[in-house]
């Protein structure tokens, strides 16, 4: 369990101010994140990592020289926001482009591809390369849809050091995507791990099991095995990922490797060194020569009691990544001359909202929609131990915090817009922007887009009618599509959102007034909500453990009916 914390909530931005603390030499910090504190080189390409915190030392213990030029920090197992993700880029960005590199998670996956978008549009010239070592989690006929675990440094580290030497944005990309071809990954766990304040682990290993195949998220193995010694460990990790030589390498014997003994948070260095020692025996018996391994705690998941091995299959340019020197706090090697460069001012990255004056009307719509989201912060609070049960069944248990923390941020947000005689719509747009930004994840992202497609439709002067709020809610479900990808009987928000969306184009078709035509929608979403028990999950976290989750309503399917069921009590309350 997690010992020392103060309010849960704030656990993520208390430990990126301790960690700035602690290494100030090197780092400074950013709003959403932390950067190196001194300038790359004018002109020079920048390499931005990230995802959620609890994974220490990634993802900020690896920006400083030789490493990454900036993380972006999202809150416990869940991804950063789009706008945290633009703060660390523009406050590193020197000139040369920016590479995005990250695991390959749906909610980072949304909220970079946003960052991405924004920074493009401002000229910055951006790419990505998304890992995906974890063989457990797809064949290798799905390759592109394999998890980023701790495969994800020897990555970091070539980008890093091909941008540092003053390589190209195309040769950068380049190289780190040649890095991601050549990484396995492979890990087990002997016990699950508990977030902070959290009664109990996401899930439960009996005495003597091990489950193979387990995510960095709290997500459970593929399948469980009986625990074996150190050695049968060894070998049984070395076995499986030799299984899967990357295919550009034409003789194994005789490759030169880089090799990483992760710990996940609870397994002792001791420990590690054990079966380390064999997995050195079997890996050069099979004429492979092993490089610069690691043995440590490189990628963990809180207080996981398991381990990972990654093995990077190198040709010589990526050895010289691999062996090259670096500086950051939680990965040193060779001697790294300090930086004397100019310190990063980051006062220019401020961004604050501009809040738009409504219509008297527009105002008192505005009101009723602050009521709405206090009603919808109530009902998940209510409920957001249920929700984080649910999405422990097959997803990584933080659902319920997630939805909680972005409703939090969308209430306070809304309240300023309120006292600022905002309209409707830039109430809503405020707000969407906030819980994206709080809550980070998949959901925050797609949150925010709903919130904000029906700020645009609203706008700030009409009253709206029942055809404006199906429109609205339809505008919505185009941008949840668009961004996210799911459809209907994926398992998702959008098995809630789609048939709500017809039920409110029907209801204002037929002339019901907007409090009518929300309840019988509501009906149907409720509907839809449970109805996804039924359903196996084709995107997402969940997808790896599909069929552990049947019987099991999606946990976004059920936060969506219940927010749209408060937020029909606030309106047949107020609009009737």
């Amino acid at each position: 369990m997690t010992y020392l914390f103060n309010d849960p909530t704030k656990f993520a931005n208390e430990l990126v101010e301790g960690l700035v603390a602690a290494h100030s030499s090197r780092l400074f910090r950013v709003d959403g994140g932390v950067i190196r504190r001194h300038k790359a080189k004018p002109g020079q390409v920048v390499l931005v990592i990230g995802g959620g915190s609890g994974h220490y030392p990634a993802f900020g213990g690896f920006v400083g020289s030789g490493m990454a030029h900036g993380a972006a920090m999202g809150n416990i197992f869940a991804a950063p926001s789009a706008q945290q993700i633009c703060n660390v880029a523009q406050a590193v960005n020197a000139g040369g482009g920016i590479l995005f590199c990250y695991g390959n998670y749906a909610g980072d996956v949304l909220n970079f591809n946003q960052a991405q978008e924004r920074l493009r549009a401002l000229g910055v010239d951006v790419r990505t390369v998304v890992v995906t070592d974890d063989t457990a989690s797809a064949p290798f006929s799905e390759k592109h849809t394999r998890r980023g675990i701790a495969g994800t440094l020897p990555v970091f580290k070539a980008a890093a050091v091909a941008a540092d030497s003053g390589k190209s944005l195309d040769d950068v990309f380049r190289i780190a995507t040649a890095a991601n071809d050549r990484v396995r990954t492979l890990g087990v766990a002997f016990s699950g791990c508990t977030l902070p304040g959290a009664e109990k682990p996401l899930f439960e290993v009996e005495i003597g099991k091990m489950e193979v195949g387990m995510g960095i998220h709290g997500e459970p193995g593929l399948y469980r095995l009986n625990a074996t010694t150190a050695d049968g460990l060894a070998a049984l990790l070395v076995d499986k990922l030799l299984a899967e030589i990357p295919a550009v390498i034409s003789s194994p014997k005789g490759a030169r490797i880089g090799v990483i003994f992760n710990g996940l948070g609870a397994i002792k260095y001791e420990e590690l060194f054990v079966v380390y020692r064999k997995i050195d025996q079997l890996l050069s018996a099979r004429g492979l020569i092993i490089v610069e391994p690691e043995v440590g705690e490189l990628i963990t998941s809180f207080d996981m009691a398991g381990v990972s091995l990654t093995l990077f299959w190198m040709n010589d340019e990526l050895e010289q990544t691999w062996i090259a020197a670096a500086d950051a706090p939680a990965f040193r090697r060779g001697n790294v001359t300090p930086s004397s460069g100019e310190a990063i001012d980051t006062t220019a990255l401020k961004n604050p909202h501009q809040l738009n004056t409504g219509s008297k009307q527009s105002q008192a719509v505005a009101a009723v929609v602050f009521a709405a989201f206090e009603a919808a912060w109530q009902v998940i609070d209510k409920n957001q131990d249920e929700l984080g049960r649910l999405d422990a069944i097959a997803g990584d248990g933080d659902h319920g915090i997630g939805m909680h923390r972005g409703l939090t941020a969308a209430v306070t947000a809304a309240k300023e817009a309120l006292v600022a005689k905002a309209g409707a719509g830039t109430l809503l747009k405020v707000s969407g922007d906030a819980w994206s930004d709080q809550a980070g994840g998949t959901s925050g992202a797609l949150w925010g887009v709903i919130l904000r497609e029906l700020g645009d439709v609203l706008g700030d002067e009409a009253k709206p009618s029942t055809s404006a709020i199906a429109a609205g809610t339809a505008a919505a479900l185009r941008g949840v599509t668009d961004l996210g990808k799911a459809q209907t009987g994926d398992k998702t928000m959008i098995d809630v959102l789609h048939p709500f969306a017809a039920a409110l184009a029907c209801g204002a078709s037929r002339g019901f007034s907007i409090p009518d035509a929300w309840a019988a929608a509501t009906i149907i979403a409720d509907e839809a909500a449970q109805a996804t028990a039924h359903l196996l999950p084709k995107i997402g976290r969940a997808r790896p453990h599909a069929e552990k989750s049947i019987d099991s309503p999606d946990p976004g399917a059920i936060s969506m009916a219940l927010i749209i069921r408060s937020v029909g009590e606030v309106l047949a309350e107020r609009c009737s």
